[in-house]
């Protein structure tokens, strides 16, 4: 279940972190989405960058909470429903492929649709596994320090989207990124199969809009409105296929012009000049004066109508020629709208957000000679450690600050703990067997009677309990010496009464003589999942009807050995018991099970018990006070047998054992009672 939990988590890390960084092309595949579906015109404008931010956060958060063990119910729960949308989804897009593909890792990772889908099985699987089991899952910091996790991955994963957002993706998964050579990046190599597409362009005349190819292309009384193109045979796919630019007064494509330019080139990018923002459009005027006064080729490169541009010129006073490119390609080219890029020789040298366009200041002569005229310098693997590290150490601090809490907690309650030495043990000692399923009615009485008789002329240093099932309640009950064996059930409803097949409830343990009632124990939380909440609800009823609860509480081998077992006992405490009044805790008795040990091959040491039973008492000490601590008892319920009962029972902070196993013989279990008359 951990696999699959750290599983899950690494995968929503990995993709929300590559939306983070690209919230546009988030958006553009969200806008794709909404096209394929018909729903463009129902989706307001700045609804796609809104999910796309929402989502990279979601999935950010999701990913990190699952990694580190926090928010439980939240994070399991999310992360199932993500994959119970998003499976049918992707196997809709598997057949019917609206997009042509998902988007789910963005740039950084394209997958087919069919692959898409077979990944979300898994993560499906996965996702049903740790929300079944998330009581099993690891919690790497306390639950005191999680909410500081939690805050700063929100923060995190939002910071990252809006900087990625308002300037250019730090990191540059798509072929245009600096340093790529675009006419080699088309070219294909000798004897490699070509792909073959056919290209659509619509155009209008007369308000009459129809589609042409090259073959049936019409004369200049028609204008041009949008073009497509579609693959007809698959071969070999350069990285760059896609990449044409038509002069718009004539109709040339000068794309190899532009990409064998000796000099340089300025490419500003407006895949859709009618969406631009112009807030800078002075800074882009200043930048093209600038390249007329040097020599420099300067082109406005766009999807957009005729039309539209001439309202830009008109808006903004521009002067540079203009130029028609594939909408997806400039999109591709430049998260900006616009955009500025420097290419020399068809070498991409440099790219520019358009808040953050070179000034006069940087353009202060030859580009040759300025820094920016040079291909930036981009290191990818230092981008990485560098968002990495601003993501793990803040993390690790906080994981620091958790442990110095804890153990700063740790010595006060220590320090806070009622020494026996000095204090007189007014808190009784008990022993109490758990039958678990074990013995018929029958059996049962007789095993009952024989205790009965083993104690008759006895008069023990302790208290003795025998937990029965339900059905031999009642008959043992009548059956024993009340005054000198007391008789628990094993469980009681969560429910006062009702229809409620199968359950017995707590009046009803009650109404047979039953004085105790064993709750929590860790079979009913492993085998019937039984939570904090239910066992909150158990508890408030065994004592309304007047009964004593032995409240169990441990760790499991995992818990153990990852040093969590404090943490793991005051959870279950504060689950379930420590919203009670200091009167109704001192009606309590716990018991301390250490699952680990039990049925593992491994041996916990009277020592372990004490430092485990010390702790709980000095939380109890915190929260209800010394005197409440000291009237409770505590018994240790691994695997206590008549040859171990007097070392653990001799530990200050054990007042006796919830034994198994060798409760159903009365010879073994009257020897662990005698341990304390040793």
């Amino acid at each position: 279940m951990n696999l699959c939990r750290f599983l899950l988590g690494i995968v929503f890390v990995f993709s929300g972190f590559v939306k983070a960084i690209d919230p546009l092309g988030s958006t553009y595949k969200i806008q794709d989405y909404a096209e394929a579906f018909g729903l463009t015109s129902f989706i307001p404008g700045f609804l796609p960058l809104f999910l796309a931010i929402f989502l990279a956060v979601f999935e950010l958060s999701v990913g990190g909470y699952l990694l580190f063990g926090i928010r439980k119910n939240t994070s399991t729960a999310l992360a199932l429903l993500m994959l119970i949308l998003m499976t049918p989804l992707t196997f809709y897009l598997a057949l019917k492929n609206p997009v042509s593909d998902c988007g789910c890792f963005g740039d950084a990772l394209v997958l087919t649709n069919w692959q898409t889908f077979y990944k979300n099985i898994i993560l499906l699987i996965a996702a049903i596994s740790c929300f079944i089991w998330k009581p099993r899952i690891i919690r790497l910091v306390s639950e005191k320090t999680q909410w500081l996790i939690a805050l700063y991955i929100i923060f995190f994963g939002l910071v990252l989207s809006i900087y990625c957002y308002r300037n250019l993706p730090i990191l540059d998964f798509r072929p245009y990124k600096i340093g790529t050579d675009i006419l080699q990046s088309m070219s294909i190599p000798e004897g490699a199969k070509k792909s073959v597409y056919e290209n659509f362009f619509t155009l209008e005349k007369d308000g009459v809009k129809k589609e042409f190819t090259l073959e049936n292309y019409p004369d200049s009384t028609w204008k041009f409105v949008d073009s497509r193109t579609v693959l007809k045979e698959k071969g070999y796919e350069p990285p760059i296929h896609d990449f044409s630019i038509t002069e718009m007064k004539t109709g040339e494509d000068i794309t190899n012009k532009i990409l064998t330019d000796k000099g340089y080139t300025f490419l500003l990018i407006a895949h859709r000049i009618e969406e631009a923002d112009d807030n800078d459009i002075d800074l882009i005027n200043e930048i093209y004066d600038y390249s007329v006064e040097n020599g420099y080729s300067f082109y406005c490169l766009t999807s957009s109508l005729d039309t539209q541009i001439e309202q830009w010129k008109g808006k903004t006073g521009a002067e540079y020629p203009f130029c028609f490119s594939d909408d997806v390609t400039l999109k591709t080219i430049i998260r900006s709208n616009p955009g500025l890029v420097l290419i020399k020789n068809g070498v991409i040298l440099n790219k520019w957000h358009h808040s953050n366009l070179p000034d006069e200041y940087a353009l202060s002569g030859k580009l040759d000679k300025l820094e920016i005229g040079h291909q930036k310098l981009v290191d990818d693997k230092h981008t990485i450690i560098l968002v990495i590290l601003w993501f793990i150490i803040p993390l690790l601090f906080v994981l620091g600050l958790d442990l110095l809490v804890i153990k700063r907690l740790d010595r006060k309650r220590q320090r806070n703990l009622i020494n026996p030495l000095k204090n007189r043990k007014m808190r009784k000692n008990i022993v109490a067997g758990n039958w678990k399923m074990n013995k018929t009615l029958a059996e049962g009485l007789a095993l009952a009677k024989e205790l009965n008789e083993v104690l008759a002329n006895e008069k023990p240093n302790c208290d003795v309990v025998i937990g029965t099932p339900f059905i031999h309640l009642a008959s043992v009950a009548a059956a024993i010496d009340t005054n000198k064996i007391g008789v628990a059930a094993q469980n009681c409803a969560d429910k006062e009464s009702g229809a409620y097949t199968g359950e017995v409830s707590a009046a009803m343990v009650a109404s047979t003589g039953a004085k105790y009632v064993i709750l929590g124990h860790s079979e009913r939380r492993a085998y019937y999942h039984e939570t904090a909440e239910i066992l909150k609800e158990k508890v408030a009823l065994a004592l309304a009807n007047d009964l004593t609860p032995i409240f169990c509480i441990g760790e499991v081998l995992e818990e153990r050995e990852a040093g969590k077992q404090n943490e793991i006992v005051y959870s279950q405490l504060a689950g379930s018991l420590f919203d009670l009044s200091a009167e109704d805790f001192s009606k309590i008795v716990l018991a301390y099970e250490p699952v680990w040990a039990i049925g593992t091959g491994k041996t916990a040491t009277a020592e372990q018990a004490q430092e485990i039973h010390a702790y709980i008492r000095s939380t109890i000490v915190e929260k209800y006070g010394k005197e409440v601590a000291d009237n409770t008892s505590i018994l240790y319920g691994g695997s206590c047998k008549a040859s171990n009962a007097k070392e653990l029972f001799a530990n200050p902070d054990v007042d006796g054992g919830l034994i198994g196993g060798a409760s159903l013989k009365a010879d073994d279990f009257k020897g662990i009672i005698d341990a304390f008359n040793a």
